[in-house]
């Protein structure tokens, strides 16, 4: 099994090191960035836009950029398969910091609501490729564990996010919080520039004629393993995002401890960084069949354990008890996360952009509606969350299940006429 691709010369980082899993991961991380460090902004925005104190208006600006950031790899994967990754990387890159500063200018929340639509289409960039990047490089259970790799250093950026928000607005104005992502987006293109090699050589590259382009998707949305771990990503990340987005309502309005909720946040962020880094070392041990198959009945198992927790008193247990099981449960989504994206991308090499764009895009808009379909059925306890939480392990062990996951890479089926896609020559 070749494990390294592409041909790389010394002054680039070397497939697998840190250096490159480190431009990956901030690849990654860049769409979150764009998010967590505006939350501490929230206050001033509203009064800069002439909005009534607490008004939920301003969830506007995340809602914007998640429609950008969905909708965005569409455009992105294929364009890479074509023209391969770091050009396109630049091109979205500079989308990015024009919405970053477009928004530092808005005189209205449509204005800026409509800047954070082209800052998340930026954003779709680096997240859709970070993801081809790997696919590009790495292989089964080696990929699977630089994933795991990364997303625990993906998972740090909520943790460290919202304090350095907070600095930025000690330091000056909340359009600090703006800027501050667009400087990070132009040192990482310098650094993608000097440092991170082409991982899709020319002869492997493929037209963006509209056949050819249907071609790739049909082989996508063909594919019985891709939808099926694809949709057991959507409904993990349905977990991540009503966490997410119910976790700061139910700690100060459920448990009455607004002053304990960094802590609390960041200690749940820690574990759900070790979940990802476990989940990586153990891939290589067991195999990726095996162990998104254990995780999926553990997760289901803690979720509803969580569950009871919730349902049994009534949706307010004791925090220290709804604290504990979800210390239990969440770090499990983190560890099967990786590992469905990477069995969703494993048979797709010959079309990695166009794979990465569709599950990028299936798995950020489903999660993001299923954590607010979540979010909007609160009532002032914690039972909508522990529930919705063992609902969608369920779903998403059923996907894992039904998903038939093989050990060895079946990229070579795409090219037998009648079940995928014939190779594609560049136009």
């Amino acid at each position: 099994m070749v494990e390294e691709r592409p041909a790389t010369t010394r002054r680039h980082a070397e497939p697998g090191s840190r250096e490159f899993l480190a431009i990956v991961a901030l690849c990654m991380a860049m769409a979150a960035m764009s998010i967590d460090l505006l939350l501490p902004a929230f206050p001033e925005m509203r009064s800069q836009f002439g909005l009534a104190e607490g008004a939920t208006e301003i969830s506007l600006v995340i809602t914007g950029f998640f429609i950008g950031l969905g909708f965005g790899q569409l455009v992105y994967g294929p364009l890479s398969d074509r023209f391969g990754r770091k050009r396109v990387l630049y091109v979205g890159l500079a989308v990015y910091v024009a919405g970053a500063l477009a928004a530092s200018l808005a005189g209205s929340l449509g204005a800026f609501v409509a800047c954070r639509i082209i800052w998340g289409f930026g954003a779709a960039c680096p997240r859709s490729l970070a993801l081809a990047i790997l696919r590009d490089t790495f292989e089964g259970d080696r990929m699977a564990r630089m994933m795991s790799n990364v997303m625990a250093t993906f998972i740090l950026v909520p943790i460290v996010a919202p304090s350095i928000g907070a600095g930025l607005l000690a330091l000056g104005s909340w359009q600090l919080t703006l800027w501050f992502p667009a400087g990070c987006a132009v040192l990482l293109a310098v650094w993608v520039a000097l440092r991170l090699p082409e991982t899709l050589p020319p002869d492997r590259r493929r037209s963006v004629s509209p056949r050819a382009l249907l071609d790739a998707a049909g082989a996508v949305v063909r594919n019985r393993q891709t939808v099926a771990f694809c949709l057991a990503s959507t409904f993990l990340f349905g977990i991540m995002t009503s966490y997410v987005g119910s976790t700061q309502v139910i700690v100060e309005e459920v448990f009455d401890q607004e002053d304990l909720f960094p802590l609390i946040f960041g200690a749940l962020a820690i574990g759900l960084a070790l979940g990802s880094l476990v989940a990586g070392r153990l891939v290589t041990r067991v195999g990726l069949a095996r162990l998104v198959r254990y995780g999926a009945l553990y997760a289901v198992g803690s979720a509803a354990v969580l569950a009871l927790v919730g349902v049994a008193s009534g949706g307010h247990p004791p925090l220290w008890l709804f604290f504990g099981a979800s210390v239990l449960m969440l770090p499990s989504v983190t560890a099967l996360v990786p590992n469905t994206n990477t069995a969703a991308m494993a048979p797709l090499a010959s079309v990695a952009g166009m794979a990465a764009a569709i599950i990028g895009t299936v798995s950020t808009i489903g999660g993001a509606l299923l954590g607010g379909v979540v979010d909007s059925a609160y009532d002032g306890s914690v039972a909508p969350f522990t529930v919705a939480a063992l609902v969608f392990s369920v779903a998403a062990g059923a996907a894992i299940f039904l998903a038939r996951l093989r050990s060895a890479p079946v990229d070579e089926e795409l090219l037998v006429e009648g079940e995928g896609v014939a190779p594609a020559l560049l136009d």
